[in-house]
């Protein structure tokens, strides 16, 4: 990546997301932009005419996935893809999603004008939702791209206004039969860069992060049952206080995830207690546990562990305990070759960088089990993300969008 190129970059990606910050634009701050919103069309709108604008072949499919294209001279081989996802959370920030977006259409356009057609088919998408923030699903774009939902089958969800997925897509203009099959055989390798929304790289003063996999997920929701009674006439050795059984729960749970250490990650979210009265023991209590790792082996054996744990401290205070798991998402390894490849360009433009795990979910962990797959990293200012206060430098975009060209030059141009 030459300084010119570099120059050409700052200037571009910025300008990109600004522009696309305003579809959605919360007068609260930051930006609201939902699956099937006319912000949500208005973006891939606009998204798509930029695409045109810089040489690319646009078409969308069934359920809007956006996708822009320099046909390779193989013809009709895999295509080698970039892309992330345009939705939001509720007032979210300006990167989330939309940096992946803004990084790939510059790396396409740049590639295509410094080097003319690509040997093999690149290809940038702008996923249709990732986030969940409407409908009770999440990846709705990668996951119709990768065979986990059928448009017909799955389309029947309803947002908080009662008005279904099947609707709201039907009015956006999707949906219909004669559109583009989403579901893709033909990829060759997919790219997803992204801000990290974490404090590491910004705390270590690392340029990039390359991801070595995205952590499997667990979650339960537990309940503790004991005897609701008398605040005041029930004395301490005879109660069966739900809370405070949990509260040990939750201590314990703390406690084992510290001495596990690093990658595993274990939250209590959400907690509700039964009656809820200042004046009442609690007599139920339920709250909700988060254990991610990048390796599925331990997730098992460490909620194997704290349950076994949950349940000696329920029969030591003579209450009982029930665990309901929901959730079971399996951690998703990056392709090890695509990896050295990232290690080594950002060693040549000399960027510091770590390899390090996702501890957020993201498109590519639904890729990656159909295709090599990578995932690369810039900084997020204190780590935060979801929120108005999300930022990262132009110059980190710059840095993040550099290594993503040098890969997919080498894998659009050099590779037969």
């Amino acid at each position: 990546m030459t300084m010119t190129s570099k120059l050409q970059l700052a200037a571009f990606v910025p300008k990109l997301l600004e522009e696309l910050s305003q579809f959605g634009a919360d007068p609260r701050g930051g930006v609201t932009r939902l699956l099937y919103t006319a912000e949500w069309l208005e973006a891939q709108q606009y998204l798509a005419q930029q695409m045109r604008e810089l040489g690319m072949d646009v078409y969308f499919d069934r359920v809007g996935n956006l996708f822009g294209r320099l046909q390779g001279s193989s013809g009709e081989g895999p295509v080698v893809m970039t892309g992330s996802h345009i939705d939001t959370v509720q007032s979210g920030g300006y990167y989330d999603g939309a940096y992946g977006v803004a990084a790939g259409i510059t790396a396409l356009a740049h590639l295509k004008e410094a080097y003319g057609q690509p040997v093999k088919t690149l290809e940038v998408v702008s996923l249709c939702e990732e986030e969940g923030s409407r409908f009770p699903l999440t990846y709705w774009g990668s996951g119709n791209m990768t065979g986990l939902y059928d448009t017909e089958q799955d389309a029947e969800r309803y947002d908080a206004a009662g008005i279904s997925l099947q609707a709201a897509m039907l009015a956006c203009g999707f949906g219909k039969p004669e559109q583009r099959d989403p579901r893709r055989s033909d990829i060759a390798a997919f790219v997803e860069l992204h801000i990290e929304q974490g404090p590491v790289l910004e705390q270590r003063q690392l340029s990039v992060g390359i991801v070595e996999a995205i952590v499997g997920q667990h979650r339960y929701t537990v309940t503790v049952g004991g005897t609701a009674n008398h605040a005041g006439t029930t004395p301490m050795p005879l109660r069966r206080d739900a809370l405070a059984g949990a509260a040990a729960m939750i201590v314990q749970l703390e406690t084992a995830a510290i001495l596990t250490g690093s990658p595993l990650v274990a939250t209590i979210g959400k907690l509700t207690t039964t009656p809820n009265t200042p004046n009442v023991i609690p007599g139920f209590v339920s709250f909700t546990v988060d254990v991610r790792h990048i390796d599925e082996t331990a997730i098992q054996q460490f909620c194997q562990t704290v349950f076994k744990q949950f349940e000696e401290i329920a029969g030591e205070r003579e209450l009982y305990v029930t665990i309901d798991q929901w959730m079971e998402a399996a951690p998703a390894p990056m392709d090890r070759q695509l990896r050295d490849r990232l290690s080594r360009i950002a060693e040549q433009m000399s960027l510091p960088y770590t390899v390090m795990p996702s501890g957020a979910g993201h498109d590519a962990q639904l890729l990656s089990g159909v295709c090599p797959t990578a995932m690369l990293f810039v900084p997020s200012r204190g780590g935060i993300s979801h929120s108005p206060d999300e930022y990262t430098s132009p110059e980190q975009l710059v840095d993040g969008t550099a290594i993503l060209s040098a890969l997919l030059y080498e894998l659009a141009y050099e590779e037969k």
